[in-house]
């Protein structure tokens, strides 16, 4: 009899090894249909799926070198406006295909965006875990710094470090990270107060599990919906401040396409050349419009509650 309940408890255990994977599965396909299933979700999963191919593909779908100026292209107007179709979308100020350069701005902006934010993400993660369940100094170290750092807007201290480190690509990713790290690790810490006090955690302790394990098994997991909602969301705020910093002179450089470089040298034709600064303004609004959307449905379906606010 004991051998049979031995091996039943066995058996289960392996059965439960096995549906492990296909719960999971599962859970992806009833988030996949709920997707599907809501107008705002799938519209922003849609536009920010084609941005992100946009960006990809970029050196097979442009038309032009986006850096290549043309004489004979200067103030070129779009298709629309009775141009031509090799510029379908018309010429800048030194001749610059307007279309070639509103997609390679696609792909500065959503480069800078996605490892600003899985940076950002990581370390704010990580810091804040340790603060939550940690506690004690290393606690109030941590925050401290995070507080500090709060004190100041965002887009303030991204011009500060800019100013230090000097324009440029990685500059800016430095800098943008270091400006919105502190988000998650206050959010982080947040959950890791909760969830350190739970009976799974409380067990883990009990049975020896090093800290390390609980904040890497435990912690961080369950902190993961909150994350991927507060994430999403900032990358629009990522996006917006880079075409910022940009415009400003203190990010990307030209004559390497930018939404923000292009929209700063674009100011001074807004009346004669109306096209140079409409369609990157259309690029930067449709994607932080999509990335909203998107964001706005991963809050409502992770936190329900939040959906009735």
């Amino acid at each position: 009899m004991d051998s049979l309940q031995v091996t039943n408890s066995a058996g289960d255990s392996a059965s439960a090894g096995v549906a492990r994977p296909k719960k999971r599965a599962s859970l992806s396909r009833d988030y996949f249909a709920e997707l599907r299933g809501s107008k705002k979700g799938m519209t922003g999963a849609l536009i920010l799926a084609f941005m992100v191919l946009v960006a990809i593909t970029a050196p097979v779908i442009a038309p032009h070198d986006a850096s290549s100026q043309s004489v004979y292209a200067q103030y070129a107007p779009p298709l629309f406006a009775g141009g031509t179709m090799d510029h379908i979308l018309g010429a800048d100020n030194l001749g610059r295909d307007i279309l070639s350069r509103t997609i390679y701005g696609t792909q500065i902006s959503l480069s800078i965006a996605f490892i600003v934010i899985f940076i950002a993400v990581s370390v704010g993660a990580v810091l804040g875990a340790i603060a939550g369940y940690v506690g004690g100094i290393v606690d109030t170290v941590i925050m401290r710094i995070a507080d500090f750092q709060l004190s100041f807007p965002f887009i303030l201290l991204a011009l500060v470090f800019m100013a230090i480190l000097g324009p440029g690509y990685w500059s800016l990713v430095i800098a943008l990270t270091v400006a919105i790290w502190a988000n998650y690790a206050r959010l982080v810490r947040g959950e890791a107060l909760k969830i350190r006090e739970l009976e799974f955690v409380q067990a883990a302790k009990a049975i020896g599990v090093s800290r390390a394990r609980i904040i890497w098994g435990h912690i961080l997991p369950n902190a993961l919906p909150a994350l991927i909602v507060l994430g999403t969301l900032d990358i629009a705020w990522v996006i917006i401040t880079e075409a910022a910093l940009s415009f400003l002179g203190l990010g990307i450089q030209p004559p390497t396409p930018s939404w923000g470089v292009m929209l700063n040298d674009a100011r001074g034709y807004l009346y004669e050349s109306a096209w140079m600064t409409i369609f990157p303004g259309i690029a930067l609004f449709m994607t932080c419009i999509g990335v909203n959307l998107l964001g706005d449905w991963l809050r409502d379906t992770f936190d329900p509650k939040m959906a009735k606010l």
